[in-house]
């Protein structure tokens, strides 16, 4: 664990001080003694030199001194600098034991010290949910020194541990295995979430109320699974919200994908747990817009069906009649998560959002174009498109936009029904352009294929393996973006 305490001064009875530098540089404020910064000069000069690494240990002033890399990686952001140096900061820190660690900060910028802190939450995340004999948690306090910024400090802090406490949230339910995350079992997960933030109403589509309503792309995906499909609905109507706007947010919730009877390969399917993490990011953002009080009305329509092969599971050829009347031909049985999608976003639609945004792991067409480190998103609103792509910019979650080619619209014409849910080239357009058929005109909507990014079996940034929580924090930024009234 991590603890953050904001203070105008700290004493110098910690168990270690930690600067950050670029190059030769110490970044922000250091209270330093002429001989300290002689001794620091010298570190950094071995440091550039490579003598010396990133997290060094000396002796500087007479207290134990870690210097923290702020320009370490290649391709970062600055901020997602700082979010690494933070990252690593807590990692060495738990692993030397130091109960106390003082950070020097009143020159830092409100996002930088934000990112920071967001490091600095991401080094202690453990998922031990399945160890027998987990390893010991130790809890490292750092002492920020904010001076006449404490108050201001103090409510980033605020901020960052809700942002994290959601992102883990989140990650702990893609890490969860498929056989405990069934579609009911992550219902009850999102009623009990629900139910400890004022202000979020919940309610459940069961199969008898999707089936009177039309809601047949998730009675068609789960229908080969004993666990039955469902629909989670939450709304967030604060009173401040503006009037003109509600995003919707639409996840994705394959609690496991067999591929159906178009089975995947055997290599790699264990992954596909993390099949529900655009549902998980829905769940985990509106309740923090909640806590947060963001001034917005914001709903979220979790999809939640596992896709397996059954008595009564789909099969290629078949067709069916999705919610908004058009007929579609499942040619592909492993194309099964844009069929539950194209539910949460009629549904969305006819409760009267004037913004969707879905995520899903969608394509490994978007996996072989982006890889691990970029989202690729289709949108058809330029506005939309722009707060996007600064809501990551602040969370420090690449974005790339990629194009709604109407060119290839034409291979998503059946023979017999309106639609197939494949084509045979671009996987990841085709499948925005599938969904997109049920987006009603006037809309705003975005489309995020977080396939690559949700969940890794490498380290990658401040994930050594498993869920990343993708999407959480950008969709928090984003309903700060379209409730900011100015």
């Amino acid at each position: 664990m991590i603890k953050l305490k904001i203070a105008k001064h700290v004493a110098d009875n910690t168990d270690a001080h930690a600067l950050f530098f670029v190059k030769k540089a110490v970044q922000f404020s250091s209270v330093l003694t002429e001989n300290g910064e002689v001794q620091a000069a010298n570190v950094l000069e071995e440091i550039e030199k490579g003598i010396c690494e990133d997290l060094e240990i000396v002796e500087i002033d007479g207290h134990k001194t870690i210097f923290v890399n702020a320009a370490k990686e290649r391709g970062l952001s600055s901020l997602d600098h700082l979010r690494m140096a933070g990252y690593r900061l807590g990692k060495r820190a738990a692993q030397k034991q130091f109960k106390t660690v003082k950070l020097l900060l009143a020159d830092a910028a409100d996002e930088q010290v934000k990112a920071i802190f967001h490091g600095l939450y991401y080094s202690a995340y453990k998922f031990n949910k399945y160890k027998t004999k987990p390893a010991k948690d130790f809890t490292v306090t750092f002492d920020i020194e904010a001076d006449v910024r404490a108050k201001d400090f103090e409510r980033i802090a605020a901020e960052v541990a809700v942002e994290q406490h959601y992102t883990s949230l989140a990650k702990d339910l893609v890490n969860t295995v498929g056989s405990d995350l069934y579609p009911e079992a992550f219902a009850h997960i999102a009623i009990r979430e629900a139910h400890k933030v004022s202000g979020v109403a919940i309610s459940i589509l069961n199969p008898r109320i999707l089936a009177k309503e039309g809601f047949n792309g998730l009675l068609t995906v789960g229908a080969g699974s004993r666990f039955e499909p469902c629909m989670v609905k939450l709304t967030y109507s604060p009173k401040n919200a503006p009037k003109d706007k509600h995003l919707a947010i639409v996840g994705k919730g394959i609690t496991f994908d067999t591929g159906g009877i178009s089975l995947k390969p055997a290599k790699g399917m264990k992954e596909m747990q993390s099949d529900m993490s655009g549902a998980a990011a829905a769940l985990a953002a509106i309740c923090a817009a909640a806590e947060l009080k963001l001034p917005l009305k914001i709903s979220a329509y979790l999809c939640l069906a596992e896709n397996r092969i059954g008595s009564g599971a789909v099969l290629p050829g078949d067709i069916f009649k999705a919610k908004n009347g058009k007929t579609v031909m499942v040619d592909n049985t492993d194309a099964e998560g844009r069929l539950v999608l194209s539910d949460g976003i009629c549904a969305a639609a006819e409760n009267g959002a004037t913004h969707i945004v879905d995520l899903a792991t969608l394509t490994g067409a978007m996996v072989r174009a982006l890889g691990p480190a970029i989202t690729g998103y289709f949108t058809n609103d330029e506005e939309l498109s722009q707060k996007i792509k600064a809501a990551g910019d602040a969370t420090c979650e690449k974005f790339w936009q990629m194009p709604l080619e109407d060119e290839y619209a034409n291979e998503l014409v059946d023979h017999y029904a309106d639609l197939s849910n494949i084509g045979k080239s671009a996987g990841a357009i085709l499948a925005a352009l599938f969904l997109r058929e049920f987006v009603p005109e006037g809309i705003k909507w975005s489309h995020w294929d977080i396939a690559g990014t949700a969940y890794v079996e490498h380290p990658w940034k401040y994930t050594t393996y498993g869920a990343t929580g993708i999407g959480v924090q950008s969709l928090i930024e984003l309903s700060r973006e379209l409730g900011d009234k100015a």
